[in-house]
């Protein structure tokens, strides 16, 4: 494989006409064969760098390169979209209705003398070979996703760019579906970008994480944080990272190294830190233990098959617990808590 980084965003930004800028500063990097996920709020301008890349849209400022080229810099268009080597597979897989599984992966393959060999290669790389003389409406939405992946695969693209390609799937086959696409890209080697809502999907399939918010009123989005799932999960630097990654608890203290003060007690921090901290207890940490040094008073109580999502309050702090569904307190009972683990700090 090649040194030379598939895509580099530099400095991106972008507005549309008069308005607010949509995007700030945004830079990342994406190796060769690594899948990263765009993650944020809707509006957070995610889709608008999706199309950056795509060459549907110019941006006014920073830099687009792929594979060492520049496709955009400066406010200017350097390479159109149809030259750039990027392949695309949005919510809806746009497949052609009229055309087979076999004839919708080879669209864009007109003119190349292996056009046959490809397309077995690469309805074998998605399973499915036994499909190929279907049509799009015979096939499952988990198969349709598989041919529009096949299809922007076909060309051998430099770059594939996903538009929350699970999105439209019944929430049982997601996860299913997308550890399938994630195989299949790394089968591929291909460097991959995917903007998404969906945080599960976004820690679940991702080599890298890049948060999108924005750090202030009027301000674009930017980049918050870009770095593995594990990391920006239990390490988030913001507090809108920690939102945007999972359900959190944000208790205000004071830390003095590895150690953070709160309304909760001596708390451990994952970094050492000083002063002033937000700390960042994602609800898997917080137990019922009997004899534990945190009093608390459950106020609300959800059932969800196997376990139970209490709402418990301490003082004025209302808390998340789960606990297994056998056994779980109910309403109005007072109960002890522990933290378990160590604890991210944001400012």
């Amino acid at each position: 494989m090649s040194d030379v980084s598939p895509l580099v965003i530099e400095d991106l930004g972008h507005h549309f006409d008069a308005g607010a800028p949509v995007l700030s500063g945004v830079s990342l990097r994406v190796a060769p064969g690594e899948l990263v996920s765009v993650l944020g709020a809707s509006g957070s301008g995610k889709t608008t760098l999706l199309r950056a890349v795509a060459g549907f849209v110019t941006p006014t400022e920073g830099r687009v390169t792929i594979a060492g080229q520049d496709v955009v810099a400066g406010g200017r268009e350097r390479v159109p979209a149809e030259r750039r080597g990027v392949g695309l597979v949005f919510q809806d897989f746009a497949l052609f209705p009229h055309l087979t599984v076999r004839e919708n992966v080879a669209f864009g393959l007109h003119g190349r003398a292996d056009v046959d060999a490809r397309v077995d290669a690469l309805l074998t790389l998605v399973n499915l070979e036994a499909l190929a003389s279907r049509r799009p409406e015979t096939l499952s939405g988990g198969q349709q996703q598989r041919v529009a992946v096949a299809r922007a695969l076909a060309p051998s693209p430099r770059v594939l760019l996903m538009d929350e390609p699970v999105a439209n799937l019944d929430a049982g086959l997601r996860q299913d579906l997308g550890d399938e696409l994630r195989q299949i890209l790394r089968e591929a080697g291909v460097a991959a970008l995917l903007v998404t809502h969906d945080r599960a999907e976004a820690l679940g399939l991702s080599d890298r994480v890049a948060v999108l918010g924005s750090q202030g009123s009027g301000a674009g989005a930017t980049c918050l944080q870009f770095d593995t799932p594990e990391i920006v999960y239990h390490r988030p630097t913001t507090p809108d990272v920690a939102w945007l990654t999972g359900d959190a608890i944000l208790v205000k203290g004071e830390a003095r190294g590895d150690v953070v003060q709160t309304v909760l007690g001596s708390l451990v921090l994952a970094t050492p830190s000083d002063g002033p901290v937000t700390a960042v207890i994602r609800p898997e940490a917080v137990n019922l233990v009997d004899g534990g040094p945190i009093e608390a008073t459950v106020t609300g109580r959800r059932f969800t098959g196997g376990t139970v999502r209490l709402q418990v309050q301490v003082g004025e702090l209302r808390l998340a617990v789960e606990v297994p569904a056998r056994g779980a307190p109910a309403v109005g009972t007072n109960v002890r808590l522990s933290i378990a683990g160590a604890v991210a700090a944001t400012r």
